[in-house]
């Protein structure tokens, strides 16, 4: 037991335990991760392969977390700085066409919900992307006003405005009803 504390095997066994715990948070962010990147770019596929991509750039630029910060605002960031790096460099993407997504089902959906879901989705790929990424994260992933500014890199009042414009703009798109702004 004298060689173990002779070595200086101290710093790796932190080292270690910073690595596996860096781990765990990535883990435990994957589902909220998917969500996020389905948000943005409307198409499950694609998604995925943003969050992969998000969590591949976290994981070799691990060494720059600082351990005791906030993990989730800072993946995130990761994802929606590679979404928009990707969306300004790839012109062959395209916006998601509601349009086109119709024409993809051979068979209507059985339950209202299902029906319910694809009028939301749809009217989520309506509003204007400040405004459904504010809802993405603080409606749909629970992050607090707080974090979500830090991710977008804006004030909180300013999430907040979107927060309410997007959820009034949603209201009325499923609604029907003219919009405002």
């Amino acid at each position: 037991m004298t060689a173990l504390a002779t070595q200086p095997s101290a710093p790796a066994s932190h080292s270690v335990r910073e690595k596996d715990d860096f781990k765990r948070q990535l883990l435990a962010t994957i589902p909220s991760l998917r969500s996020f990147a389905r948000g943005l770019c409307g198409d499950r596929e694609t998604a995925d392969d943003m969050a992969q991509e998000a969590m591949a750039k976290a994981w070799a630029a691990r060494e720059s977390f600082a351990p005791g910060t906030n993990f989730r605002a800072w993946i995130f960031m990761i994802l929606r700085n590679h979404f928009y790096s990707t969306m300004r460099r790839d012109t062959r993407m395209v916006s998601w066409e509601p349009e086109a997504f119709e024409g993809l089902l051979h068979s209507p959906p059985d339950q209202e919900d299902k029906i319910n879901v694809a009028d939301v989705i749809k009217a989520m790929q309506a509003l204007p992307s400040e405004q459904r990424e504010v809802l993405i994260l603080v409606g749909a992933n629970g992050l607090s006003y707080e974090e979500a500014s830090e991710i977008i890199g804006c004030p909180v009042g300013t999430v907040k405005s979107r927060l309410s414009r997007g959820r009034e703009g949603l209201t009325a798109i499923i609604d029907g009803s003219p919009q405002t702004s």
